[in-house]
């Protein structure tokens, strides 16, 4: 991370940022990650702020719980009913040094696996087109997945490249606390990863694919491609850990390190409570194969176990499930290193393939779990990004509270 207030280090002047929502309202992705930019880490102007300076906002949508107009007027930032005048501040001309695209929340139809169609590529077009304009890029951080279908994923990926703009995209869950410390080896001898997740696939689906694939990635050869992908839903679920499919002792130990936040279930079993789970099934080209799990109604926060040089390991990803939501702080600081350097903070591979199996997975889903063939993940990448434990967050306040 970026240095200041140490003898003999001068702290370098902010980085001007765009900011490219859906929507911004109270909580939303929007408010949790650009709202740090001008209501410090702890988002009620009191904390630390990133040394970022949030210089236009634009907003594909405008709902009646929108707060963008009032806490950008109270903070000078001017609101643009265009992208490339977000980018050029109506000059015409690239004025910022950054980009952070949030497209997360609003009103948007869903594709015919069931993921909602965020206007990803159609925002980051406008991006790209202000670049080509001007012969030249900033780094773009895109939150969460880079789209909901293969084909688009890997235009903005390519795009990107293309443009020679650094790009970094994905989840928050990489960068949190990890309860008990844990990480892979690197370089280290995985066969198997069981992983437990809960609510909805395309949403929280998507933050354990990362939760797995930042773990993955740092096995022996890093990471060489996915074969395949199935998703199993129901009783098959529970056919796969009985069949050996899906390792069953990893399964109980990913539960262990939730036992303080597992849905009280007395003597009943995770079967008897998840009603209706599911199983994300990702086999890799290197016959390296990892199980995600959702099962609502018996948990409701993310866990992973792992075999690891034949000991086993397992640990809980854990949020602040309350504003000011922390662990977004953490993705924050790391686009706030890319914005200063340049670099990407992790690999957008990791996001490339985690935006490509969950595609695929819903397309098993719906084809009734059926494997879907991955020739195309097939994008070897080594990945030289570390982990390390946050420190305690401050008391979070009532998710509602404004």
């Amino acid at each position: 991370m970026l240095l200041a207030g140490c003898a003999g280090v001068t702290k370098p002047p902010p980085k001007r940022i765009a900011a490219v929502v859906t929507e911004y309202r109270h909580n939303s992705h929007a408010d949790v990650i650009v709202g740090r930019l001008v209501e410090s880490h702890t988002l009620d102007g009191k904390g630390e702020f990133p040394n970022l300076k949030l210089v236009s906002l634009y907003t594909d949508q405008v709902p009646s719980s929108d707060t963008s107009r009032e806490l950008m007027q109270q903070n000078g930032v001017p609101i643009f009913t265009n992208i490339a005048d977000a980018l050029t501040l109506g000059t015409g001309k690239l004025a910022v040094d950054g980009v952070l695209l949030v497209a997360e929340h609003g009103n948007y139809p869903k594709n015919e696996t069931g993921n909602v169609i965020w206007p990803k590529r159609r925002l980051f077009e406008a991006v790209a087109k202000v670049f080509r304009a001007n012969n030249a890029s900033v780094p773009v951080f895109c939150d969460k997945h880079l789209s909901d279908n293969w084909r688009d994923a890997k235009w903005l990926y390519d795009t990107a490249h293309e443009l020679k703009s650094p790009l970094m995209a994905g989840s928050s869950l990489p960068t949190l606390w990890r309860r008990p410390p844990a990480d892979v080896r690197r370089g280290a001898n995985l066969t198997q990863m069981v992983a437990i997740s809960y609510h909805t696939l395309d949403a929280y689906g998507f933050h354990a694919l990362e939760m797995v694939q930042c773990l993955a990635e740092r096995r022996a050869g890093g990471e060489t491609g996915v074969r395949q992908v199935r998703c199993l839903s129901g009783n098959a679920v529970w056919e796969a850990v009985a069949n050996g499919t899906i390792d069953e002792g990893l399964l109980q130990a990913a539960v262990v390190p939730l036992e303080g936040s597992l849905v009280k279930r007395g003597n009943r079993s995770l079967m008897e409570l998840a009603k209706e789970p599911t199983a994300m099934i990702v086999d890799y080209r290197d016959g390296f194969r990892a199980s995600i799990l959702t099962l609502n109604g018996a948990v409701n926060e993310w866990s992973v176990a792992w075999h690891e040089d034949g000991k086993t390991k397992a640990t809980m990803f854990w949020t602040q499930e309350a504003r000011p939501f922390m662990h977004f702080t953490y993705l924050v600081k790391g686009t706030e290193q890319m914005f200063h350097t340049g670099k990407p903070s992790w690999p957008a591979e990791r996001t490339l393939y985690t935006s490509a199996i969950l595609d695929a997975a819903l397309i098993s889903l719906k084809r009734g779990g059926t494997a879907v063939p991955t020739p195309y993940l097939d994008i070897p990448y080594q990945p030289d990004w570390n982990w390390q434990q946050p420190p305690p967050p401050p008391p979070g306040r009532p998710i509602h509270e404004k």
